[in-house]
């Protein structure tokens, strides 16, 4: 552990945190509380077992595995492709880059380079999902501490994601969206979802933020209750291998779009030189909750400027790679028509025979909206993997909850909890 807790009789009421924790004053006036699972705050999922010194929190024990869901176990008993129905479910804030990054390790693991248009649309599709997840956590931001107002700046223009994913994939929540080396299907009308995701990135998404950074950026109220709140060193983020906002909320610029470059972020992304996308990682040095929140809005918009330079130059051809058929679901046209193209999608959908992978083992990652993703799949060269293990970044995250809160009022914790974006579902393994 990067930290000790001092003893309870250790502590000393201060309005500064960091004075409070290093005193040595014993109040005599301890007891417990628990905070959640039934709390708005913790989702019924979530449990703090505060021990309190009046309105101050002189330590905390979370508790997590509520959910009792075993994903990871599943991943044993369902095919390469069944199982994105499962992973979807881990994060359901943006469910559908859950599904790019599960595919993407599997195809590192079979070798499998997906093509040119599949890369496009997987790209505009995961930004789509990092604007989905940061604009509930911005706008809860606002309704953890009483702004009813900004959580719906941030709820409503949602929906035209969900309305993307429901055309893209005919599901709304849970798209389940990608295949091996491609997707479940094309897009039904090319210029359709470009209208759909223009309007959203150029229209619906801007006034949202712009909104919810109006009532809250220079909201006293809401600078009282963030600034200097859940404070986060760059060293200790470091230490606990934090990622993604919350890491770079402190200082730490690592972000795998540039450091570990992938689908469009990577340069020859279509093999014939195409450069990487462009997009700034925002970092702030402060690592309160107002830094998360600021970090995110941005991401936001970066996230668009990406979107921006990809949704005119969606690459023709098809959406599924062909280079070994064995490997991949085969055309509709060769299912129907062809004996050979019947037989593939029969082994693979439908019987035991489907895939021969290597007998081998990989771990590969993407940044989703809360940081690093990664999958270690453990391959015996059957169509299932003999082991599928995750690294959710909500359950790495959490764990310097306690950390954060102490020393702080109890007030607080909702903001510092919402800070963290925590999924429940990433956290029961």
């Amino acid at each position: 552990m990067p930290f000790s807790l001092k003893p309870a009789e250790q502590y000393e009421v201060d309005a500064d945190p960091v004075k409070y924790l290093a005193g040595h004053v014993d109040t005599g006036d301890r007891w417990v509380l628990n905070f959640g699972p039934q709390h708005p705050a913790t989702h019924t999922t979530l449990r703090l077992v505060l021990e309190l010194d009046g309105e101050r929190i002189a330590r905390c024990t979370p508790h997590i595995g509520y959910l009792h869901s075993g994903f990871e176990k599943l991943g044993e008993h369902l095919d390469y492709n069944q199982y994105v129905t499962i992973v979807s479910r881990m994060n359901y804030l943006s469910p559908i880059s859950n599904d790019i990054a599960w595919h993407g390790a599997v195809e590192a693991l079979f070798g499998i380079d997906i093509t040119p248009r599949c890369k496009v649309l997987r790209t505009i599709m995961a930004e789509l999902g990092r604007i989905q997840d940061h604009l509930l956590n911005i706008g809860a931001a606002a309704l953890d501490l009483g702004a009813f107002t900004g959580f719906l700046y941030g709820f409503n223009p949602r929906e035209k994601i969900y309305d993307l994913c429901d055309y893209v994939s005919g599901q709304r929540f849970h798209p389940d969206w990608t295949r091996v080396g491609g997707l479940m299907k094309d897009l039904p009308d090319e210029e359709t979802f470009k209208r759909m995701v223009k309007s959203f990135v150029h229209d619906d998404m801007p006034q949202a933020v712009k909104d919810i950074e109006t009532l809250l950026v220079r909201n006293r109220i809401f600078i009282d209750r963030t600034r200097g709140v859940g404070t986060l060193s760059r060293d200790d983020a470091i230490a606990w291998s934090i990622s993604g906002p919350l890491a770079r909320a402190s200082g730490v610029k690592r972000d795998l779009r540039k450091d570990a470059p992938y689908l469009c972020y990577a340069d020859n992304w279509d093999g014939q030189g195409a450069e990487a996308v462009k997009f700034q990682v925002p970092v702030c040095d402060d690592g309160d909750v107002l830094a998360r929140f600021l970090v995110r809005c941005e991401e936001v918009k970066q996230s668009a400027k990406i979107i921006d330079q990809l949704i005119d130059n969606i690459p023709g051809g098809p959406v599924d790679t062909f280079a070994d058929g064995k490997m991949v679901k085969p055309r509709k046209e060769d299912v129907y028509g062809s004996i050979e193209g019947l037989i593939q999608h029969f082994e693979i959908i439908m019987s035991n025979r489907g895939w021969t992978p290597p007998v081998a083992e990989m771990y590969a990652a993407q940044e989703t909206a809360n940081g690093e993703l990664g999958y270690y799949i453990v391959s015996d060269g059957s169509p299932r993997a003999w082991r599928a293990s995750v690294r959710p970044p909500s359950f790495i995250n959490y764990q310097v909850m306690a950390k954060l809160i102490e020393g702080h009022q109890l007030a607080d914790i909702v903001a510092v909890l919402g800070s963290l974006n925590v999924v429940a579902a990433e956290l029961d393994r």
